[in-house]
């Protein structure tokens, strides 16, 4: 007889360089925790970042930016991805790289306003007036049609709704009878339906259908409390840039270029400053309603001094903007010039923009930092390594990079399982980083045969 160990279905995370970052491992006291979060030393940047986060819940922030600033390697990016997971989902986080402002059909500065405004969020707020509850009758009452004929058509809907508190049976207009159908609703089902406007959402299959089938693709929910007759809060989160693009949409005419204009493949077009500003009027009506809610979010910015003077003197202006997200910037570079001029400039960004931000620098890893890193790096890709080896890569990082010694993790698995061994050990290490440079070794070799390459 033949047994096999069936294999989990469940799907697996992909890894990314990140993926270990759980947050910014601070105590209940702000304090940076040794090892926590998947974050491991950059305590007083740690902490430096805890502060803005609680000033960005506080909304005490908007409209001002911080800069990460530190060697290659550092950790700038996990730190904000950390303040990212610190916020919750809730709160819009927009990241972009310097270089995705150059653009052959956008321009420069309207990338960067497309992305401020996707990093401000609005959180609106609307109380409706919704029929919920289990469907347990769905009848269609059909009548003489009014054209003649045979055919007949559907005079109303009568529908059957029932909740922990009771039932109610409605006599529904044909339209909604369709929006039924579109939803694919059938008796069991959860659904509520808005009073004022008939639009109608499946919410999923009642949960005392749930052992009706061994295997299903369907989602049970628990049968509605209180009435079948109710007020709702709706919240639906939506940032600028969302209602920017739903308003921007190009209505053509009806000639032929306008028809040949919509056949082709849409490119990328700019959304006025006039669209902007009328948006901003409403949505400023409806916070003063207390309708919405301004929700600043993050837009981070990696490689800042990608960008050129143009793009400093814009966001000099956009930070003083009454919808201003917090900016975070962050870049490795140290006195060099400012893209665009032959003026030199602190990490390759303006004094005039400098002198708005507060730095938050980040320090090169100690060799005991290094090795608790790829501990995690190692955890995280389910590399299994022993001691000695963990230090070997340590003592590789500290000759070469982090990023190189946590990149020669997956290929000494590779080769520790072509040997008929699970876990890594040093001659692997050894094996691996003979085949593959790092860039010292490389800029190096360079040097000592610089008349064989051309220049």
């Amino acid at each position: 007889m033949r047994i096999e160990e069936v294999q989990s279905t469940s799907k697996k995370q992909r890894i990314a360089t990140h993926t270990h970052i759980k947050g910014l491992g601070l105590d209940a006291n702000g304090m940076a925790i040794g090892l926590a979060a998947g974050f491991v030393g950059q305590a007083a940047a740690r902490e430096a970042a805890g502060l803005s986060v609680d000033m960005i819940r506080q909304k005490k922030m908007a409209g001002r930016a911080l800069l990460l600033a530190g060697p290659p390697a550092t950790g700038k990016t996990a730190l904000a991805l950390g303040i990212a997971q610190e916020l919750g989902s809730k709160v819009p986080f927009c990241p972009m790289v310097g270089s995705e402002v150059y653009s052959s059909e956008v321009k420069k500065t309207e990338v960067l306003m497309e992305n401020f405004r996707r990093a401000i969020g609005l959180r609106i707020k609307e109380n409706k007036e919704v029929y919920e509850g289990e469907v347990t009758e769905l009848s269609p009452e059909e009548a003489e049609s009014t054209t003649g004929g045979y055919a007949k058509s559907i005079s109303h809907v009568i529908i059957g709704l029932k909740t922990v508190k009771g039932t109610k049976q409605l006599k529904l207009d044909p339209s909604i009878y369709d929006a039924l159908i579109k939803e694919k609703v059938a008796v069991g089902d959860v659904i509520y339906i808005e009073a004022n406007s008939g639009a109608v959402k499946r919410v999923g299959r009642c949960d005392s259908f749930a052992t009706e089938y061994d295997l299903e693709a369907e989602e049970y929910v628990p049968i509605p409390k209180g009435e079948v007759h109710k007020k709702k809060e709706i919240v639906q989160d939506v940032t600028l840039h969302d209602l920017d693009a739903a308003n921007a949409q190009p209505q053509g005419g009806q000639d032929i270029l306008s028809l040949m204009g919509q056949m082709m493949k849409p490119r990328k077009t700019e959304i006025t400053e006039k669209l902007r500003q009328e948006i901003n009027k409403v949505v400023n009506r409806y916070i003063d309603e207390g309708i919405a809610e301004l929700v600043p979010g993050v837009l981070f910015i990696d490689e800042v001094h990608m960008l050129d003077i143009e793009c400093f003197s814009y966001l000099n202006r956009a930070l003083e903007s009454p919808l201003s997200p917090i900016v975070i910037l962050a870049t490795n570079r140290g006195i060099c010039n400012v893209r665009g001029t032959d003026m030199t400039s602190p990490h390759g960004i303006p004094v005039d923009l400098l002198d708005r931000l507060v730095i938050i620098r980040t320090e090169t890893y100690g060799p005991t930092e290094m090795i608790q890193i790829l501990a995690i790096r190692a955890q995280v890709e389910e590399i299994d390594i022993d001691e000695e080896s963990l230090a070997y890569l340590g003592e590789i990082g500290q000759q070469t990079s982090l990023r190189h010694a946590i990149q020669l993790l997956s290929p000494a698995s590779v080769v520790a399982k072509t040997n008929g061994r699970e876990k890594i050990c040093k001659a692997d290490l050894e094996e691996v980083s003979g085949l593959y440079l790092d860039a010292k070794s490389s800029a190096r070799l360079l040097q000592e045969q610089q008349e064989r390459y051309i220049t």
